[in-house]
């Protein structure tokens, strides 16, 4: 077992048990036309972390660790789409609705591809998610059996929505959680600030947080 440097105190990475989840890194949360933006939200916020999120995968490539990529997205006749959920607010563009890449968060529209700089390789998982949590109506639970995985460390977006939710329900299920503080953004930096410090809170009741430098090193040491 090594230790990664975290708060609030060192994380204890197991050898072969850690998988890295990355949530969301959309064209949809990430780029002009896209859901985020219709919503009025800087987008430059989330391309921002784009470099950091790039080295953490490939430091898992090269560690040989699994890596799992979440796209929320729901099917083109909107079956598993809620009504609550896409009326509510006033967003330019509503979930399903025709923009500049296709229609709004809808599976196999342009929209909702990851970012090509970040984009899965061959023998990378996709989860296709119609929530905020990765766990939700999809088979993440049982792939992440299948693999032996115990240990999760998390990146993507938004910090406070996805990204803690799937944290959320990762912990409810037994997993040990690490949020990677670099690789992770929200529109509103107090948001990301304020999860961030509920998430390792009481003794890491969620889990783990930690710098981008130190997983790295201790992947790599693993």
């Amino acid at each position: 077992m090594a230790e990664i440097r975290a708060e609030p105190f060192a994380f204890p990475l197991k050898k072969g048990a850690a998988a890295l989840v990355v949530i969301d890194m959309q064209r949809d949360f990430a780029e002009e036309g896209g859901f985020g933006a219709s919503l009025g939200n800087d987008v430059s916020r989330v391309t921002a972390i784009v470099p950091d999120v790039k080295r953490l995968i490939a430091g898992f490539r090269a560690a040989g660790l699994p890596i799992i990529h979440t796209m929320e997205c729901h099917r083109p006749d909107l079956s598993d789409l809620p009504p609550a959920k896409r009326d509510r607010g006033a967003p330019k563009l509503r979930i399903g609705d025709e923009g500049p890449m296709g229609r709004i968060l809808i599976a196999g529209e342009p929209g909702t591809a990851i970012l090509p700089e970040l984009a899965p390789v061959a023998g990378e998982v996709v989860i296709e998610k119609p929530g905020k949590g990765a766990f939700y109506a999809t088979p993440l639970g049982d792939i992440l059996a299948e693999k032996g995985i115990a240990q999760l460390v998390f990146a993507g977006v938004t910090t406070e929505v996805c990204v803690q939710t799937t944290m959320r329900e990762a912990n409810d299920r037994g997993y040990e959680c690490l949020l990677v503080e670099e690789a992770t953004e929200s529109y509103f930096p107090e948001f990301k600030a304020a999860a961030i410090a509920m998430i390792r809170a009481q003794g890491a009741i969620v889990g783990w947080t930690a710098k981008l430098d130190d997983v790295l090193e201790g992947i790599a040491g693993a």
